[in-house]
């Protein structure tokens, strides 16, 4: 206890917070991390500087020594290290960097820039903990805690560099900002030479969005419509026709949703945070696209309303001169987006900023920029029930707060849109393309799909799942208890490999789908062909395509995380399915995942493990009196590993609605006889089709 009565490691009272204190640290130490970068890479340029080589040969004596000291300092262990460099002179500083970490060194600005890192992150999570367990996070924490810095240098720069792990760093906004600092420190400064590619191609809207969307303007009405299109990277042009008469026009424009694919926006790091900051992006480029595309004519009046990533968009475009020349924009709205002092292109432009203080899109770089008041800027800044991210940035949160906790705001932003109330005359909606980049998942997920109605709306099957996870564990049960589980019907028999009926536990880790990130938790039993078993059809089974295979997988308990999930999965594929809370991190050796919920804990280590063809399978449900068959392929490193090492546990003495299940098949407690593991994975789930069964 200290002298003021406070206890070590908290806030003395009227003191600065800690994760203040710990990013103004951060700050520090990257200015000086830039500081040694700019000397190595002045050092580096005198040492291969011709003027150098020229003294060199008039002077062999002094000229050899200063670069014997030039390239010491630049390789040796305890010096500078050689600069990241791109660009002409890229090849040389590659070739020092080669040459330093061959003699032990490494680059003493990466080494300072992940010190600055570490502290970030240690600030964020001192603010944020619920971060912690979102999958960028985990990756981060994972290179950057290697015992030795040099190795977590080295694991740093592999993770930034690899495409599939930046989309889920790209969620990661308070971070962004150091990301991108420590990786021109690691890689050299990103080349901003290229164009940034966009489109956008007309798309129509299924009856039941048709059916959600505003048909009269208003604030909550095109917040709504975004809210409705968010999730599949559309925009909303509308033509409402204002009190006076005149037709003008609203661009609804929505932001990232994290967890789903999105083929409009960059591949990497440093093109997440250019559509996040710069005035040129593929996102901005896109929307001129679509306005040209809906034919607005020349100096029409003009609306950008946006969220999130969108609101940054519609700002960059009340900024462009020649956006600004072609319409006439008259206001310019972002919703949970970095404000800052963004001045329009056109004074007459009205910008509005509405911000949860604790939504960290707002704020990606830990500090909060207020706009500079001044007429034609409104910014409502507020604090919302829950601190929570992602949960504070969901427009869906905005909507209600705006509904409920803001009502003059709301009340303002009405009466400044008043020339956009009234009837909307045309609504058509654009899909952003990037045509940079192949679509995501290409070729694998590259397929036709089709909407399906739902009671949470349309959903596009087949279902893809792009950065998945997964641990199947596989344990030989009775074969009597297996067949008590399942329903009263004479044809579903478990098949058996011997004496012993197979059950399954699955845990997969959805990181990125189309119906959004999610956990789940599975128990299953091999079955046979519904109409003519045979003996050993699991075995032969697995030499034929899954479309082809006659035996399959019960689903006897499915538990999901969301509620998107559950509904897809009872109204598509028949599965009986509830809601839970879980966490599993499936991405290395040790295995974990636990339910409170369930009372379910899974963990250990994976032992030594064989590839082994992809996990396709054929999975039954029950919908009334047929039974449901759905395909599900896979495409991924999957592998074979005993289960020796891996334990199932249960903390609960409740019966169901898993660990019932769990307990009559012998499972708790025990080890799975293999364990089926991937750690990384794309898949596609189809419809389900019903049989007459």
């Amino acid at each position: 206890m200290r002298a003021d009565g406070t206890a070590p490691g908290r806030p003395a009272p009227g003191g600065p917070e800690p994760g203040d204190v710990l990013r103004d640290c951060a700050r520090d130490v990257l200015e000086i991390a830039e500081g040694i970068r700019a000397v190595s890479e002045r050092t580096a340029t005198t040492l291969t500087a011709p003027e150098l080589a020229a003294t060199t040969r008039r002077h062999p004596r002094t000229g050899l020594a200063g670069c014997r000291a030039l390239l010491r300092a630049l390789t040796a262990a305890p010096g500078l290290g050689a600069p990241a460099g791109t660009g002409p002179r890229g090849t040389m500083a590659r070739a020092l960097g080669l040459a330093g970490r061959a003699r032990g060194a490494e680059n003493l600005a990466a080494l300072a820039g992940l010190t600055s890192l570490r502290l970030r992150v240690t600030a964020v999570l001192a603010d944020h903990p619920e971060l912690a367990r979102t999958p960028g996070m985990r990756l981060l924490n994972r290179a950057i805690a290697a015992d030795r810095d040099q190795h977590a240098v080295r694991a740093l720069r592999a993770l930034l560099r690899d495409r599939t792990a930046q989309r889920a760093l790209s969620g990661l906004a308070p971070l962004i900002s150091e990301l991108l600092a420590v990786h021109a420190l690691l890689d050299g400064p990103p080349d901003h030479g290229s164009t940034p590619e966009g489109g956008a191609e007309a798309a129509d809207l299924t009856d039941q969005r048709r059916r959600i969307v505003a048909t009269e303007g208003s604030l909550l009405g095109f917040l709504r419509n975004i809210e409705a299109l968010a999730t599949d990277g559309r925009i909303l042009v509308q033509n409402v026709r204002g009190p006076d008469g005149v037709v003008r026009y609203v661009v609804q424009a929505p932001g990232a949703a994290p967890g789903r694919p999105r083929d409009d926006a960059p591949q990497d790091l440093v093109g997440a945070w250019r559509d996040l900051c710069a005035t040129d992006s593929p996102y901005t480029r896109s929307l001129v696209h679509a306005l040209a595309a809906h034919g607005i004519p020349r100096g029409a009046e003009l609306a950008l309303i946006g969220h999130g990533e969108g609101g940054n968009a519609v700002l960059n475009l009340a900024q462009d001169e020649d956006f600004c020349r072609t319409y006439r924009v008259t206001h310019a709205i972002a919703v949970g987006a970095p404000s800052g002092d963004r001045k329009p292109a056109d004074p007459r432009t009205w910008i509005a900023t509405v911000a949860n203080q604790y939504d960290l899109v707002a704020a990606p770089d830990g500090h909060r920029t207020r706009p500079a008041p001044g007429p034609g800027r409104y910014h409502v800044e507020y604090a919302g029930p829950t601190r929570e991210f992602p949960l504070c940035h969901r427009l869906r949160e905005y909507i209600e707060h705006l509904r409920t906790l803001l009502p003059e705001a709301r009340a303002d932003l009405d009466e400044a849109l008043a020339p956009y109330r009234g009837p909307v005359v045309r609504t058509q909606a654009y899909r952003l393309t990037n045509h940079a980049h192949p679509p995501a998942g290409h070729p694998f997920l590259t397929l036709a799909t089709a909407p399906v109605r739902t009671t949470v709306g349309p959903v596009d099957v087949p279902v893809r799942y792009y950065d998945s996870a997964a641990a199947h564990l596989c344990f030989p049960v009775d074969p009597s208890a297996a067949r008590s589980l399942l329903p009263d019907a004479d044809w579903l028999t478990p098949s058996r490999l011997g004496p012993r009926a197979l059950a399954v536990l699955s845990v997969h880790e959805h990181r990125c789908t189309t119906i959004g990130p999610y956990t789940e938790i599975a128990l299953s039993v091999l079955v046979d062909d519904l109409w003519r078993p045979r003996p050993y059809d699991a075995v032969t089974d697995l030499l034929r395509p899954v479309d082809l295979r006659r035996t399959g997988r019960y689903v006897l308990s499915l538990g999901v995380t969301t509620e998107a999930a559950r509904v897809v999965a009872r109204e598509v594929w028949g599965q009986p399915v509830f809601t839970m809370r879980a966490e599993a991190d499936l991405t290395c050796r040790e295995i974990r995942a636990r339910s409170e919920d369930l009372g379910l804990v899974v963990e250990g280590r994976l032992g030594p493990g064989v590839r082994c063809p992809d996990a396709d399978r054929a999975l039954y449900g029950r919908r009334g009196s047929g039974t449901v068959r759905t395909l599900v392929r896979a495409h991924g490193g999957l592998r074979l590993h005993p289960g020796a090492g891996v334990r199932v546990r249960l903390d609960t003495a409740a019966a169901e609605p898993l660990a019932g299940q769990l307990r009559r098949l012998g499972i708790d407690g025990a080890r799975p006889l293999f364990v089926l593991a991937c750690p990384q994975f794309m898949a596609h789930r189809g419809g389900g089709a019903e049989l007459a069964r």
